[in-house]
C-alpha cells in the first residue's frame, strides 16, 4: 500500500508545485496571504511537504500525512481556483489506492500464510 501512497503524493507534489507557478504567473504581484507568504510561496511549501509526505509513507503516521496534504491541496483552490478540482482528483485517487493497497496487503498476507503451511 506505501509504495502506492506515495507514488501518487510523488505525482502530486508536481503538480502542486506546477500550480504554484500558475499563481504567480497568473498574479505577479502577490501579496502577503498567510503569515507574510504569498500563495506562490505557500504552494512551494504544499508541494515540499506532498514529497516528505511521500517518503515518510512507511511510517505509522504516512498515511495521515498523506490525507493532510490532501486537504490542505484541496484548499490551495482559494489560491489558483483549478486546484479545487486537481486536489479533489488527488484525494479521490489516494483514497482509492489505500482501500485497494490494503486489499493487497491482506492478499499477500493470506498468500504467504499459505506458503509457508506447505
Amino acid at each position: 500500500m506505501w509504495r502506492m501512497l506515495a507514488t501518487v503524493l510523488g505525482g502530486q507534489g508536481l503538480v502542486i508545485f506546477f500550480g504554484a507557478l500558475t499563481s504567480r504567473g497568473l498574479h505577479p504581484d502577490q501579496g502577503a496571504v498567510v503569515a507574510g507568504l504569498t500563495p506562490f510561496v505557500l504552494l512551494c511549501i504544499l508541494a515540499v511537504l506532498a514529497i516528505v509526505a511521500a517518503g515518510l509513507m512507511r511510517r505509522p503516521f504516512g498515511p495521515a500525512l498523506g490525507w493532510v496534504v490532501q486537504v490542505l491541496s484541496i484548499l490551495s483552490g482559494f489560491f489558483v481556483g483549478m486546484m479545487f478540482v486537481v486536489g479533489l482528483v488527488f484525494a479521490l485517487l489516494y483514497g482509492y489506492c489505500q482501500r485497494v493497497g490494503r486489499r493487497v496487503d491482506r492478499e499477500q498476507a493470506a498468500r504467504a500464510m499459505t506458503q509457508q503451511e506447505n
